[in-house]
């Protein structure tokens, strides 16, 4: 690259003349083409705003909506050609300025005159109509002679235009020599070909690894280069799919670890309560049934009978304990709502409930949603000092959102000893997200959004009982 630019530049410098006229001719010929743009769009627009004045003009005489037809279609059709002719002229301030001017002038004749005028005439088809003619009269007049002074500027500029690209002729005419040009020719596309080819890519490339430093793993980089820069192309993008797959991988593993977890509590709770707990309940009714049938004058076996059956009855509630904590029976039965409400009244601090979810979710959200609240009311009784606290559950757009509020000191941390490390794990498992915010003495809030989607099909398993 280095040799061709200078190769470039002596060839170049020898024949300043002959680039400088190329180099003119060309830039007459796309003001040519711009100018002739400019002149057909001016046109375009004159004859939209001489189709609004005769729709509406036929529409008010007449009061039939088919001469409106042109009126609409003009009307839709203007700020499209106002937007494509002021972009034509950018490069022109004094142009560009009566482009804004005709398109203020536009504008205002279409908001403040024409729309009002055939709103009026449909309201009332007797209105006098003169005093609104003559104003429109004196509008589109207006904007004419807008039109007519962008257009003679134009032509004027298109002219002297012409008039510098025919110098530039006759110089290149002059000086052209056909072997240097194509040396030249043949330098710059020789440099461009490199820069095309290796430097934008590379360059590509390196923006698209940012990208993906950044986190974005769908990052692709453009394919399409020759020799090595296409292999590199290729294997960054085989980088950043296997990337992206793997991170899927790890969050359905995540997810379906959860899961797992999630549903062996589950059939570690149904053993407990269809096995020992039954059997335990039974033999308090044996046991029970055995007092009762033991002579009256025998006092001392019922009463040992009778420290039996209590002691029998207290490890029975000491298993529905364990077993509710494991996983609670009534999530699975009766939903979401019916668990939280359970939580509420077991809560040593007063909970006030805001639960509003009207159907059954996907076990998964179900199951992450209560012990979310779990953990963070057990954390409240624990640690907060708290007089009340506030359970917020609602269902927008496809999101759980749940909010736990205390008022008590505040503080809190996730890395305290608090359980909420493993409530992210199993919110960020499911594709949600967990914000914790407890400024000192002000309360203590946790936030949670649950999307459904990321919780996969609902397969709850049917209660037993």
């Amino acid at each position: 690259m280095s040799a061709g630019a200078v190769l470039a530049l002596i060839v170049g410098a020898a024949f300043a003349i002959l680039l400088s006229s190329i180099a003119d001719l060309r830039r007459a010929q796309l003001h040519e083409q711009r100018s002739a743009q400019v002149l057909t769009m001016a046109n375009r627009l004159e004859r939209l705003i001489i189709d609004m004045e005769t729709g509406q003009r036929g529409f008010a005489l007449t009061g039939q909506e088919q001469f409106l037809q042109p009126w609409h279609t003009a009307i839709a059709a203007y700020p499209r050609h106002v937007g494509t002719l002021d972009r034509l002229v950018a490069d022109t301030p004094t142009q560009r300025a009566r482009v804004r001017q005709i398109a203020t002038a536009g504008s205002s004749y279409i908001d403040d005159y024409s729309k009002p005028l055939v709103e009026a005439a449909r309201r009332d088809p007797s209105m006098p109509r003169t005093a609104a003619a003559v104003e429109g009269k004196r509008r589109v007049d207006a904007m004419r002679a807008d039109f007519d002074a962008l257009v003679a500027a134009e032509q004027s500029m298109a002219w002297a235009q012409q008039q510098r690209s025919n110098i530039a002729a006759a110089r290149a005419s002059a000086v052209g020599v056909a072997g240097l040009i194509v040396s030249v020719a043949l330098i710059a596309a020789y440099s461009g070909y490199l820069t095309r080819a290796v430097a934008a890519p590379v360059r590509r490339v390196a923006l698209t690894a940012g990208q993906l430093a950044d986190g974005d793993l769908q990052a692709r980089a453009p394919t399409g280069g020759v020799g090595e820069i296409g292999l590199l192309e290729r294997c960054f993008n085989t980088m950043a799919a296997t990337l992206a797959r793997n991170r899927a991988e790890l969050a359905a593993s995540r997810s379906r670890i959860v899961t797992s977890a999630d549903r062996a509590r589950l059939r570690i709770e149904r053993d407990l309560h269809d096995g020992i707990q039954q059997r335990l309940i039974s033999l308090v009714l044996d046991l029970r049934a055995a007092q009762a049938a033991l002579p009256q004058d025998r006092p001392e076996p019922g009463r040992q009978l009778d420290r039996l059956a209590d002691g029998l009855g207290e490890a029975v509630d000491e298993l529905r304990e364990i077993s509710r904590g494991i996983h609670p029976a009534i999530l699975s039965e009766a939903g979401l709502g019916a668990a939280l409400k359970a939580l509420a009244r077991r809560s040593a601090v007063p909970v006030e409930l805001d639960v509003d979810v009207p159907h059954r979710l996907p076990e998964p959200v179900e199951v992450a949603a209560y012990y979310v609240v779990a953990e963070a009311l057990a954390n409240t009784a624990k640690h907060a000092r708290a007089t009340v606290a506030t359970v917020r559950a609602h269902l927008p757009d496809e999101v759980l959102r749940l909010e736990v509020r205390d008022d008590g000191v505040g503080g809190a941390a996730a890395g305290q000893g608090t359980g909420l490390v493993g409530l992210t794990d199993r919110v960020e498992a499911l594709g949600g997200t967990l914000t914790l915010l407890s400024p000192p003495v002000q309360g203590t809030t946790i936030r949670v959004d649950l999307p459904l989607s990321g919780a996969g099909p609902d397969t709850r398993i049917p209660a037993s009982r």
